[in-house]
């Protein structure tokens, strides 16, 4: 099965776009190579581009708190585990906590180094790291994997306590939504939202062998997905059967 996610407004979008940066940072690191080492540090750049946005940790705090006062209502609640509840109370006790205390934007002491600084500034340009343009760079990229890694490492702590923000986040909000099947009819499906409720995040699974794509639009209203299928050339086509989805929306 292959899983497709669609934000229903912009803060997801955000959180899923750096969540996404945040899961090819840690691969990257993981890595020995030079290179895999420099695009580690282009996406650690993206990192902090997404992250300046002006309220993104104050609303984020939000979140936290807000999940915070809603787990703590089911406190003596027969049917909840209190040791599973307390779990998740530290989880999120633990995000806020570290959040909070990072000093500005996530990534903005990073401002302040002239060697990131200066990678930064050339980075986007095509071939603008050459070893004649950054010879700092290029020094720093002959050594030893376990050194860079080190020194990477230490240049991304001041964005993880978001990283750890969103993952406790996203992972409450995907396990609010239930999943269930439904058909799309002649590859086509739409589905209006129960009003009084808001739903943040729409996850479609399909069968990969049927090799689907979904085009798939929304809104607090409204969810609509058209199932797509390449041709030999590549080019996405509506299909025509009435095909399987798995369908979770997440409030």
């Amino acid at each position: 099965m292959v899983r497709y996610e669609y934000p229903l407004n912009e803060g997801i979008r955000t959180m899923l776009r750096l969540e996404h940066l945040f899961d090819r940072l840690g691969q990257l690191i993981a890595r020995d190579t030079t290179l895999d080492h420099h695009f580690a540090l282009a996406t650690l750049f993206e990192i902090v581009d997404v992250a300046s946005r002006a309220d993104l940790k104050s609303d984020l705090l939000k979140d936290l708190e807000r999940h915070k006062l809603a787990y703590q209502g089911f406190r003596g609640n027969p049917g909840v585990s209190e040791a599973a509840l307390d779990g998740v109370l530290a989880r999120i006790e633990h995000a806020f906590t570290a959040l909070n205390t990072l000093p500005g934007k996530a990534g903005s002491s990073l401002n302040t180094n002239e060697f990131l600084m200066s990678i930064r500034s050339r980075i986007s340009i095509p071939g603008g790291t050459c070893e004649f343009d950054l010879p700092a760079y290029y020094a720093w990229q002959q050594q030893e994997p376990v050194r860079r890694r080190h020194e990477l490492v230490q240049w991304i702590a001041s964005v993880m306590p978001l990283a750890e923000a969103l993952n406790v986040l996203l992972g409450l909000l995907r396990d609010s939504g239930a999943p269930h099947r439904v058909v799309a009819k002649a590859g086509q499906f739409q589905q209006s939202l129960p009003q009084g409720k808001t739903f943040h995040l729409l996850r479609v699974r399909l069968d990969k062998a049927l090799g689907l794509v979904p085009e798939i639009s929304g809104h607090r209203l409204i969810v609509s997905i058209r199932l797509m299928r390449a041709d030999a050339d590549g080019r996405l086509k509506p299909v025509s059967e009435d095909l399987p989805v798995e369908l979770a929306l997440c409030a």
